[in-house]
């Protein structure tokens, strides 16, 4: 079982770690980590582990067995032995763009309020997929709205319900094809706002930047015709 570091801080950037296990496949699951698992469309992360004696480049970061996270290496080399102690440091450039993009796409869930049918992270640009019978008349507009809400510096803070109070608030799931993971007793919720002023709030395990003016100003792309009800919808950061 890994510990998920980045869950408690998604700006810490390296961390110590001991290994617990190697997989048939080369990766490395440690018992505590900063790196992110490829899920909710956000990708895995990158990074480097090094040690005495070694030092191996990590490629992505993937989910294991239970709650094990695996760490994937760029290419074949020698790995560390069971027991030892490596240090983690991250590609922090890439994950913060997945950060900006995924804290984006939950405002353009907010300007754009249809059901999401799918989505994509990526560290330049990211899409949502949305039952949506007609394309947004005005792009522009659009982007314009999610730059003055990106302007206003909201912060965004997490806080955790339990599997029986999403049940009675189920309009807090906005993504129809991923539903939250359930089974541990309690999920997290990312609130965008205060309180008393939310501006969105949904279940989301991902990571996010810590204020809205963190993300820059973003750009809606081209929305492109997915089958009769969804359409593709563009961010992309500038």
């Amino acid at each position: 079982m890994s510990y998920m570091l980045f869950r408690n801080n998604a700006y810490q950037r390296d961390a110590k770690g001991m290994v617990l296990a190697l997989t048939g496949e080369g990766g490395i699951i440690l018992d505590q980590t900063i790196f992110y698992p490829t899920s909710g469309g956000q990708p895995g992360d990158s990074g480097r582990l090094e040690w005495d004696g070694g030092a191996i480049e990590i490629a992505t970061t993937v989910k294991g067995d239970g709650a094990d996270i695996i760490l994937v290496p760029a290419e074949p080399a020698p790995l560390p032995p069971v027991g030892t102690e490596v240090s983690q440091e991250l590609d922090w450039e890439r994950r913060h763009r997945h950060m900006r993009v995924h804290t984006a796409l939950h405002l353009l869930s907010v300007v754009i309020p249809l059901p999401v049918t799918g989505g994509s992270i990526g560290a330049d640009k990211g899409r949502l997929d949305f039952d949506m019978p007609e394309a947004p008349e005005d792009k522009d507009a659009l982007t314009e709205t999610l730059n003055k809400i990106i302007g206003r510096d909201l912060s965004i803070t997490e806080e955790w319900i339990t599997d029986e109070e999403l049940d009675a608030n189920p309009g807090l799931v906005k993504t129809m094809s991923v539903q939250p993971p359930r089974g541990s007793g309690r999920i997290r919720l990312v609130r965008i706002g205060t309180e008393s002023e939310t501006v969105d709030l949904q279940p989301c395990g991902g990571t996010h930047v810590a204020r809205t003016s963190e993300i820059g100003r973003v750009r809606i792309g081209k929305v492109e015709k997915k089958g009769k009800q969804n359409r593709r919808v563009y961010l992309h950061l500038e």
